[in-house]
């Protein structure tokens, strides 16, 4: 009798999970690594497409005329006998290096923003609080269409700008609840005890808390800005040709459709797995800071 429920205990004890103390990630599913995999093949073939051996995206004698797919046009031909291969490859550039830039803008220019309102709070948060709801009132295509066609320039610099006050509204909001949460931490009101200055409290003490979460957040507006300009495209209002992009590649083959869908489809679906990948990278991101900072 001894000896069985001293078995009994032992098989509880070893069936019980340990807990040490340390946080273990959770590991990352397939489709987080084909996201990965797919985002890294793009970005490379965007980067070296002018050394790889790809159609000139203008040339339209690369092939017959909404020729579907074959051995010398892997994706089909559009309407004009462009190769669909070589011109979403180089409408990967525009597409993705504005959203990034995009994005990056609106981190830098909305993170330094929300600190001070959050940090500082009274007539700087009102301000700042104010601008942002003004900004977010506006239909986010609506605002970046009426800045381009407001400013009548298609450059690259002018897209990347009105896409950004897309998402500077947004990314105010976020790092001033963040800085508000931050600033009663015990290790900031030390600093402050301790007679460190608003500036160096910022630096060193709130902004290190706050750039991992926006990081995450980032990745996922990416995916937002990537749709953005290529709604600028469909509407010709993003980059001008011939520099070939996603959405004016799917205004251009719609017009086609019955006679050929390789023409919106190759483009269209470029467009839907980057917007997938990264959305899907943005939340394993968020979802695994998010249970790193509820165990600390």
């Amino acid at each position: 009798m001894t000896a069985t429920v001293s078995r009994t205990r032992t098989a509880a004890s070893d069936a019980t999970p340990v807990d040490d103390g340390v946080l273990h990630p959770e590991p990352l599913g397939l489709a987080v690594w084909l996201s990965m995999a797919w985002l890294t093949l793009l970005c490379l073939a965007a980067a070296l497409a002018d050394v790889l051996p790809l159609y000139d995206p203008a040339d339209t004698r690369a092939g017959i005329p909404l020729s579907i797919p074959t051995g010398q046009n892997w994706l089909g031909t559009d309407q004009l006998g462009r190769d669909l291969l070589s011109r979403t490859i180089f409408g990967a550039r525009v597409s993705i290096v504005v959203g990034v830039a995009a994005v990056l803008l609106s981190a830098v220019v909305g993170g330094v923003i929300g600190l001070a309102a959050g940090y500082f709070k009274r007539r700087v948060d009102t301000v700042s609080i104010f601008g942002a709801d003004v900004l977010m009132a506006f239909p986010t295509v609506l605002l970046a269409a009426s800045i381009v066609a407001f400013t009548d320039s298609r450059g690259f610099l002018v897209v990347v700008l009105a896409i950004a006050l897309i998402y500077l509204g947004p990314t105010i909001r976020i790092v001033r609840a963040l800085t508000l949460t931050i600033s009663n931490r015990e290790f900031v009101l030390a600093a402050r005890s301790l007679g460190a200055t608003n500036a160096r409290v910022l630096r060193r003490e709130i902004a290190p808390n706050v750039v991992p979460t926006l990081l995450s957040m980032m990745i996922v507006a990416i995916a937002g800005a990537v749709v953005a300009e290529g709604g600028l495209a469909y509407l010709n209002l993003s980059v001008a040709p011939p520099t070939p992009t996603w959405g004016a590649m799917i205004a251009a083959g719609k017009p086609k459709l019955d006679e050929s869908l390789y023409p919106v489809l190759v483009p269209g679906g470029a467009l839907f797995l980057t917007v997938l990948s990264l959305t899907l990278i943005g939340d394993a991101i968020q979802k695994r800071h998010g249970r790193n900072l509820g165990a600390i």
